[in-house]
Formats: C-alpha cells, structure tokens, sequence
C-alpha cells in the first residue's frame, strides 16, 4: 500500500484536452508521473487513482481506514460541490486529505464556490493551475515528515 492516495474525481481524465483555456493542456498522467517523482525524492510513494463515479472514489477512500496510507491528496472535481458522502467517507478514515483544484472556484460559477470538503481539509490549494498540485504535495509532505498539530482559527 502507498504512503500516500491520490485521487482525482470525474472529467479529470480529460485532462490536456477538456477546456483547456481553463484547466491547461497538461495530462492527468503528466501530473501523475510528476507527484510520483516529487514524492518518491521525499521518501514516499504514491498510488494515484481517478473515477468518474462517487461510489468508487468512496470505495477508494475506504481502501486506506486501515491502511499504512499516511495522508490522501484529492480533486474531487464537480463532486467538492455536491458529495456529502465524499465528505464523510474521507472524515471516516481518520486520515489527513488535501484538496486542491486547478482553477480558482471562487471565480466562476457561485455554485462552484461552495466545497463540502474545504471547512474538514487539512489544506487546500486552487487556482493555481496545474502547478497546484506539486505545492499541496509539498506541503502535504513536508507535513509527514515533520508533523505538527494543527489549530483551527477562527
């Protein structure tokens, strides 16, 4: 089993060719091989998963609750705005997930603004593009490599 889960929701395996004035010609698997490497130099290794169906990413996600999986890294895609059970499932493993999205949610649609998920995330990253994807993995191991406790402000 993989240190760490990476899981990309529904349409995201058109990657470099769905709308790329939005989310960028580069591919799911260019994004894959990347993480694998960036995190294979830390230490860690990935197991990178990507469904367009609810129930498998749920599935997934139960794959780890007893795991050595240490941490899951998530684009849910359309499914950070309607997946309660998204939600549940990730709180449910007791594992630390990041949630990262290339495009900035909050600059389109208002019901793309809203995430199921963000307010339980240990962090997230949008709008950054592709590229968001290797500073939440940065972050999220250089959390694993030197934990510390975080505090919820408000």
């Amino acid at each position: 089993m993989a240190d760490i889960l990476v899981l990309n929701g529904p349409n995201l395996n058109l990657l470099g060719r769905r709308e790329p004035e939005i989310y960028g010609t580069t591919t799911l698997e260019q994004i894959e091989q990347s993480l694998t490497e960036q995190a294979r130099q830390s230490g860690f290794s990935l197991r990178c998963e990507q469904s367009n169906a609810e129930h498998v990413l749920i599935e997934l996600v139960h794959s780890i609750f007893a795991s050595q999986t240490q941490a899951v890294l998530i684009n849910p895609g359309a499914f950070t705005h309607t997946s309660l059970a998204l939600r549940d499932a990730l709180l449910a493993v007791g594992k630390p997930f990041y949630e990262v999205h290339i495009s900035n949610v909050h600059q389109r649609e208002a019901f793309r603004a809203r995430s199921y998920l963000s307010d339980v995330a240990a962090g997230v990253v949008c709008g950054l593009g592709v590229a968001g994807y290797q500073f939440m993995m940065a972050a999220l191991l250089a959390r694993l490599q030197s934990p510390v406790e975080m505090k919820r402000e408000i």
